[in-house]
């Protein structure tokens, strides 16, 4: 396959166009432009335009997987799934996704971690943040060390109950409405049943 034309791009400065015979067009970097040697007129055969290729598909999948980690956090699985979403190869989103978890720019741990946190300052229980966790590609190794960054689930409670206690607790259609409530922001039954019975003693002492 003969390169037909070799220019710089006009929107990435970062990357050349190299426009084959066929029509096609690859995006390589300038380090691929040195390590292939490429050049007009230069006759690619199947097993360096394989390469050319794939190394072209890994560098675009890199530059693109930065771009987007740079404007927000996102797992490693997110990342690939966005990254295949707009068009990158899935082994070369998984590379790039590789290669920014090695540099550090990516961390599940960490994301996990601050994942707990947002959703734990927003009111929600232990399984409410599994969820979000499995939604967002979360491994489960990293789920119970994310989960200690919650706050303690009785004082989280015991301040959601007394914002949307509207009622008498004694009154079996409240006591429902506030239990199913807190349990969908998802806190066990055990933990809701205890801080119903903690708010029902100060009303009585008082």
């Amino acid at each position: 396959m003969r390169i037909e034309e070799l220019k710089r791009s006009q929107r990435k400065k970062d990357r050349f166009l190299v426009k084959l015979e066929d029509g096609s067009i690859l995006r390589v970097t300038e380090e691929e432009l040195l390590r292939f040697g490429l050049r007009p007129g230069l006759e690619l055969d199947v097993e360096d335009l394989e390469a050319l290729r794939a190394s072209a598909g890994v560098s675009g999948a890199k530059a693109q997987a930065a771009s987007i980690i740079g404007s927000r956090a996102l797992s490693k699985r997110e990342l690939t799934r966005r990254l295949v979403k707009k068009g990158s190869e899935e082994a070369d989103a998984k590379a790039a996704a590789d290669w920014l978890e090695d540099i550090g720019a990516v961390d599940d741990a960490a994301y996990a971690a601050s994942l707990a946190r947002h959703y734990g300052g927003r009111g929600y229980g232990p399984a409410r943040v599994r969820e979000e966790l499995r939604r967002r590609g979360v491994d489960r190794s990293l789920w119970d060390q994310a989960l200690e960054e919650l706050p303690e689930a009785a004082e989280t409670l015991d301040r959601l109950i007394q914002k949307k206690c509207g009622g008498d607790l004694a009154d079996p259609r409240e006591k429902k409405r506030v239990s199913q409530a807190l349990m969908r922001r998802g806190f066990d039954w055990s933990d809701v049943r205890a801080a119903m019975g903690r708010y029902t003693e100060v009303l009585e002492d008082d």
